[in-house]
């Protein structure tokens, strides 16, 4: 899914505490806290507030002249990057201002750069080399160029100057409503990307996202995420069934692909390869697409009806869950670790955020085994992967379903302030 506009990622920045308020002052050891240390530790909590960050895609459209620059400046600086690389690696230098001083001037004459290209170039490099200091990085010929505001500007609507090798270049770029009100926030750095398969450039802006402060519901939507249904709520809603998003049998794509995949890689040709090169991410993009569809709509419950949302939290589940090794087991390892929960928990955390609505994370054990009606909790009460029937009320309901309240329920009982923070 690659529309014109696309959000990516988000992250979070500390906002600056109020003129009077510096919080750099060391605190001494025999200090206790008191009636007015607690107030003015509560105002500056409210003052080091999140603020999301949100990373938007922009379509640049530039004339076949400022495409050759721009492909020519990607491969450019990452070519230098790869010569930095080596130095950093030779020389076990890990520090900005270090590598600065060994390969500036020869960076600059060799390749051409500029000078905020030549510091960026480096600030990648030493990123790079920092996760793992073993191995010398490399770098693809069209991999990510960064951006600062020295050398990328937004000159009107829909225009972006940006400093190639052959000077600036005034590219036209496309958008939509969604980030028509978002550009005027943008903030630090901005990434140009290049998809090679179909030549096209895209700019990867970040921008300030405001963000409401979460108000305490009073009930939660309670949410059960599952492999079968991929979301069952305490209202009795299947979000992926009819009533839902399309294209949601995920399972059913999945499995295509699988076979597709496995077709393909068994018949080993040129064109075979090239078949699966060219339908790589097909599978990935579609998931994505309906998690997206999920979470909006979850949110979007919730917030209208004033409701948290209340989700398991399914860390490691796959450490504790094993397939059998079978043929049928070799399906279901497939589904199991297919399963895209993190990301679908991920998606409503910030839209939920952005919403300003609360998400809280509740232990999953027992909840499809604990009847909601009477609170009687048996393996015997799940008769099977949909069915739940309480062997002591006689209770009956689908599975998930009833998985789902119990959900709601115990969020409702955490206390706010030390109830688990998705995300």
């Amino acid at each position: 899914m690659i529309p014109s506009c696309v959000l990516v990622h988000q992250k979070w920045r500390r906002m600056p505490l109020p003129s009077g308020m510096g919080g750099n002052a060391p605190r001494r050891q025999a200090d206790r806290p008191t009636g007015d240390t607690i107030q003015l530790t509560c105002i500056l909590n409210l003052w080091y507030t999140a603020c999301m960050k949100q990373t938007l895609l922009v379509k640049l459209t530039p004339t076949p002249e400022q495409r050759a620059a721009l492909v020519r400046t990607l491969e450019t600086f990452n070519a230098a990057c790869n010569d930095m690389a080596a130095t950093a690696f030779a020389e076990q230098c890990a520090n900005k201002v270090d590598l600065q001083k060994l390969v500036y001037y020869d960076i600059r004459e060799r390749f051409g750069l500029s000078s905020q290209m030549t510091i960026r170039a480096i600030a990648k490099v030493v990123e790079a080399y920092k996760r793992d200091r073993t191995i010398q990085p490399h770098f693809r010929p069209h991999g990510a160029m960064v951006y600062d505001e020295r050398i990328c500007r937004f000159t009107g609507p829909g225009r972006i100057s940006l400093l190639t090798l052959d000077g600036r270049a005034d590219i036209p770029f496309r958008f939509g409503a969604y980030a028509a009100g978002r550009l005027e926030r943008m903030r630090g750095q901005a990434d140009l990307l290049y998809c090679k398969r179909s030549a096209t450039f895209f700019l990867s802006v970040t921008v300030d996202a405001p963000e409401p402060t979460p108000e305490e519901p009073a009930d939660y939507l309670g949410i059960d995420l599952g492999i079968i249904a991929l979301a069952a709520t305490s209202d009795g809603e299947f979000l992926n069934y009819s009533t839902g998003p399309k294209h949601a049998h995920v399972n059913q794509v999945r499995a295509r692909y699988s076979r597709f995949r496995a077709k393909l890689q068994k018949k080993g040709t040129k064109s075979a390869k090239r078949l699966l090169k060219k339908r790589s991410g097909r599978e990935r993009r579609f998931v994505k697409d309906v998690n997206h569809c999920l979470s909006k709509a979850m949110v979007s419950t919730a917030k209208g009806t004033s409701r948290g949302i209340a989700l398991e939290d399914l860390k490691h589940i796959r450490e504790r869950i094993r397939a059998k090794q079978t043929v049928t087991g070799k399906r279901q390892r497939r589904v199991l670790h297919s399963w895209a929960f993190a990301q679908l928990r991920a998606f409503i955390a910030y839209k939920a955020q952005l919403a300003g609505v609360r998400v809280v994370l509740v232990d999953p054990r027992n909840t499809s085994r604990t009847c909601s009606h009477c609170g009687h909790c048996e393996k015997a009460n799940r008769k099977s992967q949909a069915k739940f029937l309480c062997v002591v009320c006689g209770f009956s309901a689908h599975a998930d379903l009833n998985a789902a309240v119990n959900i709601g329920r115990r969020a409702a009982v955490i206390p706010p302030d030390v109830a688990p923070r998705a995300g």
